[in-house]
């Protein structure tokens, strides 16, 4: 079978779609979705694919650094590797220093093929606990009627009752003025946590979130910089929810440190930046450690939706939480051919082989970027 696996080529595609509106939070904005989609060919005609999605303002990879790495670097070390042998691409992708999107993409691509050839879920490959999962959707920067009205359009539509609010903004009055809407508009009926995105002081998050204190608000994240590292720590130490850490922690290493140096008491996954199998670390990892996590959302588009559901419905602990599964719905297009459907606030895995998507060819031939 090994020998049927054998990567024999690898190709980067970089693309463009519009957002529906500027997405706005405290570390950036996005007008479009410049990705690139990442494609790896085994010996037996077996493509996989998936998608790399540049934050410059959160990773520093942009479109053109992803294409290049992949087509320069990381693409020519994993040719010749068999699909199997995960540690040997890994202990490859670790000779170059960052690409955290790149590499993941890539690490996808190569699940996405394994399981098609073998004819089973990645899924079901990687933990095989259930069949969907809950989504939570995010609310960027607005005034409070304006998030409101698109949080009420995602019930009533889509059945969402989750919603992360990013914040982060100078007065935090802004945000606050924003959740207290929410929570008097819906009651009960949602759930609700913040984003920072690093925006704030740790003297504002503490002020922001003590005024905010009666709003029943289950988790914070990012609120302030890691860096600022005693002021964190003494900001995790008085809330009365758990600070995940997000970009903060992107790998094994930084997730120890920041969890044994009380800094954070949960953890955000993203397989837009850790893939399949550095994910599985993490999770193992917090696991171990006895603390939450959370499925993060890269802005991801209806390709890297599926990678998330992929790995968040595989594991019980990455399942009990509402995944941020929904903001391909801000994108103008999307590249599949079967576009995906939340109903009743759920995703659910789809039966084909792989991750379970298929690309259509001529969406992809109109918005990529190199032709």
């Amino acid at each position: 079978m090994s020998e049927q696996m054998i990567i024999d080529a690898v190709e980067a595609i970089p693309y463009r779609i519009d957002y529906r509106k500027p997405l706005r939070f405290a570390s950036g904005e996005a007008h479009t979705a410049d990705h690139v989609l990442v494609r790896v060919r085994t010996s037996d005609g077996v493509i996989g694919v998936a998608d790399a999605p540049p934050r410059p303002y959160t990773y520093g990879e942009t479109q053109a650094s992803i294409t290049a790495i992949i087509d320069d670097v990381l693409g020519p070390q994993v040719i010749g590797r068999s699909a199997l042998a995960r540690e040997q691409v890994h202990a490859d992708f670790r000779r170059t220093v960052g690409n955290p999107a790149a590499k993941a993409a890539l690490d996808m691509a190569i699940w996405d093929a394994l399981g098609t050839t073998l004819g089973v879920r990645v899924s079901d490959l990687l933990g095989g606990h259930g069949e969907s999962m809950r989504v939570s959707h995010m609310l960027g920067f607005d005034s409070p009627q304006a998030m409101v009205d698109e949080a009420e359009r995602m019930r009533a539509e889509h059945g969402i009752t989750t919603f992360k609010i990013k914040v982060g903004r100078r007065p935090w009055r802004l945000d606050t003025d924003v959740c207290r809407a929410l929570r008097e508009h819906f009651g009960d009926e949602v759930e609700l946590y913040v984003d920072g995105n690093r925006g704030w002081s740790a003297s504002e998050a503490a002020e922001a979130m003590r005024a905010m204190d009666d709003l029943g608000l289950t988790l914070a994240e990012e609120l302030c910089p890691a860096d600022d590292v005693l002021g964190r720590r003494w900001l995790v130490r008085q809330l009365r929810v758990p600070f995940v850490a997000d970009e903060s922690a992107a790998r094994p290493g930084e997730i120890t440190r920041e969890l044994l140096g009380g800094a954070a008491d949960a953890i955000s996954i993203k397989t837009a930046r850790t893939g399949f199998t550095e994910s599985a670390a993490i999770l193992g990892q917090c696991t171990g450690l006895g603390v939450e996590v959370v499925m993060g959302n890269q802005i991801d588009g209806q390709v890297g939706t599926m990678c998330t559901l992929a790995f968040g419905a595989a594991f019980g602990a990455t399942s009990r939480r509402a995944g941020e599964l929904s903001n391909f719905l801000d994108l103008s297009d999307d590249l599949l051919t079967e576009p995906l459907k939340i109903v009743d606030g759920r995703l659910e895995l789809r039966t084909a082989p792989g991750i379970g998507y298929a690309i259509d060819e001529d969406k992809l031939t109109h918005y990529r970027q190199d032709r």
